[in-house]
């Protein structure tokens, strides 16, 4: 049910408290929004008027937000950039059939980018969005209609089907390799190891699976496959790698494996949603294209 027409002010009456907020000063917020001082200033004082509330302290010269403004501004900001992003989504594709999709970056690069050509040309109404996504955010503030999640089936709240397994390889630079001359999984641990921030007991795992000592266990750490792919690359270490990933380093011997000893990972990827969004035409589409694509562990 719509609440009082009071407490919906127009869209430019909070535009201009929530620059002023953000910004600290009606200054700058003309400026942002390309106003003058006056009108902004009178837009805020139409808003407080409406709403019943002082939002900003007044003294001489400057504003200083209130302890309630501010609040308010936070929620304010929120709903504006969700408005924002609804309208770009809409004047890029008039006719909806819109999703937008969190990406995991390399995993977007390497394995989904070359595939969403046919994706599309299968389903030519649909537009899709990309933007990048490391972890698991909350689907009610993040105005995204599915994600790609590595790990378990545990994101909260949401709803999951798997999209495939992968196995990681321990890569290096050829020029490490033969220096080095690794034999075992234990003559590994006196090279620099390469680590991800998003699994940071993987080298650990790997140890404990082919029969070498598991602890203390150290190394450069990175958030991207794609930095710590580069690393090795440059001879800095070496790195657990999922192989389907890097496939074309190993094919041009930018990247070879230390050891031929691969280990399955225990999580995999999913693509997740909320559950509110599971009929969104879409997604269904998307969906059901992506059991196509899937492949086994290994691929």
């Amino acid at each position: 049910m719509q609440g009082p027409r009071r407490f919906l002010p127009s869209i430019s009456l909070l535009c201009a408290f929530e620059a002023a907020a953000r910004t600290g000063s009606v200054t700058a917020a003309a400026r942002e929004l390309n106003l003058t001082q006056s009108a902004v200033s009178r837009q805020i004082k139409l808003l407080e008027e409406q709403l019943e509330v002082e939002l900003f302290h007044r003294e001489k010269q400057t504003i200083s937000v209130t302890p309630g403004g501010e609040a308010y501004a936070r929620e304010i900001r929120d709903a504006l950039r969700k408005i924002g992003t609804a309208s770009l989504m809409l004047r890029a594709n008039p006719l909806g059939g819109t999703l937008t999709l969190a990406i995991l970056p390399t995993f977007g690069t390497r394995w989904l980018a070359p595939r969403l050509p046919q994706f599309l040309s299968h389903n030519p109404g649909i537009t899709i969005n990309l933007v990048t996504r490391l972890s698991y955010f909350d689907f009610r503030q993040d105005p995204v209609d599915a994600a790609i999640h590595f790990g378990g089936s545990d994101w909260p709240g949401g709803e999951m089907e798997k999209i495939r397994s992968e196995t990681v390889v321990p890569a290096c630079s050829p020029a490490l390799r033969d220096q080095h001359g690794f034999q075992s999984a234990a003559d590994l641990r006196n090279a620099s190891l390469l680590h991800l921030t998003t699994r940071p007991d993987a080298w650990e795992r790997w140890f404990a699976l082919h029969g070498a000592p598991a602890q203390s266990v150290r190394g450069m750490l990175f958030d991207q496959f794609a930095t710590a792919a580069q690393a090795a690359i440059a001879g800095l270490g070496v790195a657990l790698l999922p192989e389907f990933l890097i496939l074309e380093e190993l094919e041009t011997r930018r990247l070879v494996r230390a050891l031929d000893l691969p280990m399955v990972s225990a999580e995999a990827y999913y693509l997740v949603w909320p559950a509110d969004r599971a009929m969104h035409p879409p997604l269904l589409a998307f969906r059901q294209w992506l059991r196509t694509q899937a492949s086994p562990e290994g691929e």
